[in-house]
């Protein structure tokens, strides 16, 4: 996935070759707020000025911009996934939630 970070913000870039044109949607907001551009520079030129309509209409209407999240999250695997998992943690001395944790964070570390 390409991510292009402004501010803080991150946003997902995609490639719409139907109208040969990059689009950016910015990530973790309360709304949705897209951009447009040909070019990286354009498009980061766009994403700065998409990001400051949105928290500027936030701010407007007494929205808090960014999402929140509790920490929480339920997470559907196999019995067989699961049984795998309870045998690596035991075998670390761990609990599953440690084992989960420290596999997502490797998964998304930049």
């Amino acid at each position: 996935m390409n991510v292009m970070t402004v501010g803080g913000y991150n946003a997902k870039i995609e490639y719409d070759p139907e109208i040969d044109i990059f689009r950016g949607e910015i990530l973790g907001l309360t709304g949705g707020a897209d951009f447009y551009g040909k070019t990286p520079k354009e498009l980061r030129t766009e994403f700065k000025r998409s990001l400051k309509v949105f928290l500027e209409v936030c701010k407007e209407k007494g929205i808090e911009p960014r999402s929140n999240y509790s920490g929480k999250f339920n997470l559907r695997i196999s019995p067989e996934l699961h049984e795998r998992l309870a045998i690596a943690a035991q075998a670390e001395g761990k609990s599953i939630n440690t084992l989960a944790q420290e596999a997502l964070e490797q998964r998304v570390a930049g």
